[in-house]
């Protein structure tokens, strides 16, 4: 039986609610494909789950009378299957001559075994790309940013809960169910902007139904954290101090989240005095945030959470009306460019850290700089490298250089050789030890036994550094 979020899926463009701006940017960036290739090949389509992001894919290939393939979290897409499957599709158009629409969704979620590669392959794909390609993300900076650059972002906002509720009126209209307002009011404001959510809500509560009533609805209330922004209106605006410590209550995030939230918009709600004040209140809250991880002092909190909220409410002395355009943490965004490069940081500082057998947050405070000055000697970087097992991101971070130089490559290459050489060795190692035992059953002399082990010596000094 086809759910009802699957049969009333919208069939155009007209059909996505609440999201015009990104509905006028996919028809443009259509008509300029109709017109020939357009200067961007790829769109990414980001926003909260349930917003409409995938109908809004398939209703423009709908509208457009594109063909369409679709790549999800569900399939295997590693580099060979992507570049197998996405690639042909990107370059050819069908047999009829229409254009062809290739969606990878969840495009911000391309990790594990089972996506390796897949990143690099999609951007070769869009960079080769004849056909139009649409990428589908929830968190715009997941992505890394070859990718984010080599497209352009879409945007697509949460569902006032008021368009959510007609279209759920329409719903129950098609399929013969008389509704309560309250009841479907109350669907709505708990989807928290989630279309897809408030779809199959109401599905639940009316399969079987002639008339849905708000006793009908399900007691067990979907966790929707409260808008962070609705918070923010609240500390900003709100009435007085206790108030916007009550707004944090239902609030999914914790203290050290929500500073950032507040740190970021203080400057575009307070000036001069009041902002300075505010400041203030921000810094003391995080001294305790400090206090709280330091010494797992969770009961800390409450003081760190009433300096932000309330503290902050009560250095104006002014009740503010009027709408202020809340923005998320800038830091967050800094993490998610820098997110890969961290990654690689902390990969090289566990390698170096076991060698050393040294924690890995002393490799990476201490050590970091002196394995980079290791590695841009040509005495003694190759062996470093083999040593530690580097890769070529690794190495290229270490000597602050980019992986495709010829010193990088220089370095990689000669590393790996120094390692096959040493597995040869140990191989013929093992077998000259294997054919002395059978050819000489006594003990070693003296003088053979000395052979040996100068020659492990001169192996092993190889990898000393």
């Amino acid at each position: 039986m086809t759910s009802w979020a699957e049969k009333y899926r919208p069939r155009s463009l007209d059909g996505i609610l609440g999201n015009a701006k990104a509905v006028a940017e996919l028809r443009e960036w259509a008509r300029a494909w109709e017109g020939g290739r357009p200067e961007v090949k790829c769109l990414i389509l980001y926003g909260p789950p349930g917003v409409g992001k995938t109908s809004a894919a398939l209703a423009l290939a709908s509208e457009m009378d594109w063909d369409h393939i679709e790549l999800n979290a569900s399939d295997q897409r590693t580099a060979e299957i992507i570049k197998s499957v996405a690639g042909p599709a990107s370059q050819v158009s069908t047999f009829s001559g229409r254009r062809r629409l290739v969606i990878l969704d969840e495009a911000d979620n391309l990790h594990g075994t089972y996506d390796r590669g897949g990143a690099a392959a999609i951007l070769k794909v869009i960079r080769d790309a004849t056909q139009p390609v649409v990428l589908i993300a929830n968190e715009y900076y997941d992505i890394e940013k070859p990718l984010r650059d080599a497209c352009h972002g879409v945007q697509f906002r949460s569902i006032r809960a008021q368009t959510t509720a007609s279209l759920l009126r329409e719903i129950c209209r098609s399929e013969g169910i008389e509704c309560d307002p309250d009841a479907i009011m109350h669907i709505a404001e708990m989807s928290g902007g989630d279309l897809r959510s408030a779809i199959n809500d109401l599905e639940a509560a009316a399969r079987g139904l002639k008339h849905l009533r708000l006793e009908d609805v399900a007691t067990s209330e979907r966790d929707v954290r409260a808008s962070i922004f609705k918070v923010l209106d609240a500390i900003f605006k709100g009435e007085n101090a206790r108030s916007a410590l009550e707004a944090t209550y239902q609030l999914d995030e914790s203290p050290e989240d929500l500073i950032h939230w507040i740190d970021e918009n203080l400057p575009a709600v307070y000036r001069d005095r009041e902002l300075a004040k505010g400041f203030e209140c921000l810094s003391r809250a995080d001294i305790f945030l400090g206090r709280v991880k330091k010494r797992q002092n969770y009961t800390l909190w409450r003081y760190a959470a009433f300096l932000m909220t309330g503290g902050v409410r009560a250095v104006s002395s002014k009740v503010r009306r009027g709408y202020t355009q809340f923005r998320p943490p800038s830091l967050w965004k800094r993490l998610g460019q820098t997110k890969k490069a961290r990654s690689v940081r902390d990969s090289a500082a566990r390698k170096i850290a076991a060698h050393c057998h040294v924690s890995t947050s002393y490799a990476r405070s201490e050590l970091l700089h002196f394995i980079g000055a290791l590695l841009n000697s040509k005495k003694t970087g190759p062996a470093v490298a083999a040593t530690l097992g580097l890769n070529i991101e690794e190495i290229a971070m270490l000597t602050g250089s980019a992986p495709s130089t010829k010193k990088v490559q220089r370095i990689f290459e000669d590393a790996q050789k120094m390692i096959e050489t040493e597995r040869i060795a140990m191989i013929d190692r093992g077998l000259k030890t294997v054919v002395g035992e059978r050819e000489k059953p006594e003990e070693t002399s003296a003088k053979e036994k000395g052979k040996e082990m100068a020659q492990e010596k001169r192996q092993r000094s190889l990898f000393d550094f």
